[in-house]
């Protein structure tokens, strides 16, 4: 199985090089692609040295998968002319997430919906990944209504500029700043560019990818986004509203059974999932879940994820898993 990773140098890229490494993937031969200043340069992957290539080379090479984790430009202008030859392409960036023809997946609720005709595959965005992951096995039983979500969303989620930005604060250093304000003991309530209707990018993408995620556009949902100084791990307070009433104790049940899900949930003994305990782990972890007096069958929930491994790069390489299990590349 030889495999591409279009950006295995940047922050995504290189976790994503770990999780192949840590599960075990069948690669045969690795293909590490840059942008120009880092072609050349030495990845090591498996103890075995390999050299960053261009993209021109690497579709010389022949990829059955190609990863892409490089910027929407990219992935617009390259994922098409490796689709071109054969090659599958998973795409982590927003370019072909809403697109009507190519599938949005999350392998735990919607791989099935892939074939072999799919040569381009959405990666969902960070904060629909956990967030679905939590309501997908809720909605089957009590079917979602209304979503309001809010984010905490970690720096890392913006890349290495804004992790240098914080780390620059905190030890009282002038330099490039990735957000418009300070970070550092701060929160912003901006993710992302802002959109015509006032919302951001981000929140958006809470509410266009968990529709065709989950396949209902009925499902209402309003986000607001906000970053605040973690360095790993996004946090989100969901509030759900149902057509159809339930029981805690067997939400609680639904969600220790879902694959992919943790619940920490103990409040006797302060038990409640934190990005501190979530980095560097793939599971989606779920706690403070209660019901909302405030209006019929609603339940509050607080979800927390690593986002450059659950959020990124290790659905990302599920993905891969799935397509090579069921024979679709």
């Amino acid at each position: 199985m030889k495999i591409a990773i279009i950006g295995a140098t940047g922050m995504v890229g290189e976790v994503m090089l770990k999780v192949l490494e840590e599960r075990n993937f069948p690669v045969s031969e690795l293909i590490p692609v840059a942008s120009s200043k880092s072609i050349g340069k030495e990845i090591t992957f498996k103890n075995k040295p390999y050299k960053v290539v261009g993209l021109e080379e690497a579709i010389s090479l022949q990829p059955q998968i190609a990863i892409f984790s490089a910027g929407g430009n990219t992935s617009l202008e390259w994922a098409p002319r490796f689709a071109e030859i054969g090659t599958t392409v998973i795409d982590n960036s927003s370019a072909w997430r809403m697109d009507l023809e190519k599938q949005l997946i999350v392998p735990e609720i919607n791989a099935h919906r892939l074939t072999t005709q799919d040569k381009i595959i959405a990666n969902p965005n960070c904060s629909t990944i956990q967030m679905v992951m939590v309501l997908a096995p809720l909605h089957k039983k009590y079917k979602i209504k209304r979503i309001v979500v809010s984010t905490y969303q970690s720096i890392s989620g913006t890349g290495v500029k804004a992790v240098k930005q914080l780390e620059n604060e905190l030890a009282g250093i002038k330099g490039e700043m990735a957000y418009p304000y300070p970070i550092h003991q701060n929160a912003i309530p901006h993710c992302d560019v802002f959109e015509s209707n006032g919302y951001t990018k981000e929140e958006m993408k809470l509410v266009r990818e968990t529709q065709k995620i989950l396949d209902d556009k009925t499902i209402a949902v309003t986000a607001t986004a906000v970053r605040i100084p973690t360095s790993g791990g996004h946090s989100e307070a969901v509030n759900v509203e149902f057509e159809n009433d339930f029981d805690l104790s067997e939400v609680r049940q639904i969600l220790n059974q879902t694959d992919g899900v943790t619940v920490q949930d103990n409040i006797d003994v302060n038990t409640y999932p934190m990005p501190i305990y979530a980095h560097g782990k793939d599971d989606v972890f779920v706690g403070r879940i209660r019901r909302d007096g405030s209006q019929p069958n609603s339940l509050n929930l607080w979800v927390v994820s690593d986002n450059l491994r659950k959020g990124a790069a290790t659905n990302t390489i599920q993905i891969a898993e799935y397509l090579v299990a069921h024979n679709l590349i």
